[in-house]
């Protein structure tokens, strides 16, 4: 009896700790800091409101360590990482976002870095990660660094193109809902889609502008495609109506020969 109180007692006073008491499927670096003040607990509270915590990326798929030890949690043996340096981000980042880091690397924000040109965080945010989308090209945040003209110029080319493939997107996912085999579209639209994203770290207006074209070249062969397949859905929905309206009207008149007969 002794023995199973100092039992409850030992289990009480785990769970009251800040750290302790964890259970196998929570991130210990996560009930850590929700409870530590400051600029301790703030990055958890930034976290979840990111696409990162949208996806369940947790603190370790970024900083290492063990998520599952609140004791070992931060050893380098355990693979913890830490917080990069500026000059390091993009690298830091680039381990998940491959294709991202050489776009960026390659434009002229990736090239400036090494004197102070924008590293990912600075327009993505390092703990509330925000999607890549055209709402992050804006004159607030553009400002800060330059003049909005230039981006301005890019945001509206890429507009556009990305107003034509949401658009695609909706008409692609309609046919496949009534079972047509839209295999083919959706592979293209996601490479173009992909070849539109490529976009979104250059900083070249005519760059942008000329590859928006293109890929709106390539859009439209897909409308196409799907305005053909509009009008054989109206040219059925017509030969339908006729076919009913025929099969009606033999129907009276059946009747009334019938009738005639009788």
């Amino acid at each position: 009896m002794k023995r199973g109180c100092l039992l409850v007692l030992a289990i009480l006073f785990a769970m009251s700790m800040n750290c302790g008491g964890v259970y196998a499927d929570e991130i210990v670096c996560i009930t850590c800091h929700s409870a530590m003040p400051g600029k301790y607990g703030e990055p958890v509270k930034l976290w979840k409101g990111s696409i990162h915590s949208e996806n369940g990326i947790a603190c370790n798929a970024c900083h290492g360590g063990d998520p599952k030890d609140a004791a070992n949690a931060m050893k380098k043996e355990r693979g913890f990482l830490g917080a990069p340096k500026y000059n390091d981000v993009p690298e830091f980042c680039g381990r998940c976002h491959v294709g991202v880091m050489k776009d960026y690397l390659a434009s002229a924000h990736g090239r400036a870095i090494a004197t102070g040109g924008p590293n990912c965080v600075m327009c993505h945010g390092n703990h509330q990660v925000v999607k890549a989308s055209l709402q992050l090209i804006n004159e607030k945040s553009c400002s800060r660094c330059h003049s909005y003209e230039r981006a301005k110029l890019i945001r509206g080319a890429m507009q556009v193109t990305e107003g034509i493939i949401v658009n695609l997107d909706a008409r692609i996912t309609g046919y496949k809902l009534l079972g047509t085999d839209t295999d083919r579209m959706e592979k293209e639209l996601f490479s173009q889609r992909n070849r539109f994203h490529s976009m979104f770290h250059n900083v070249d207006v005519k760059r942008v502008t000329a590859e928006s074209t293109r890929i709106q070249a390539e859009l439209k062969k897909l409308d196409a495609e799907l305005t053909g397949l509009d009008e054989q859905g109206r040219k059925r929905k017509v030969a339908g109506g006729i076919a009913v309206a025929g099969a009606l009207l033999a129907g009276v008149l059946v009747h009334f020969l019938r009738k005639t007969l009788d």
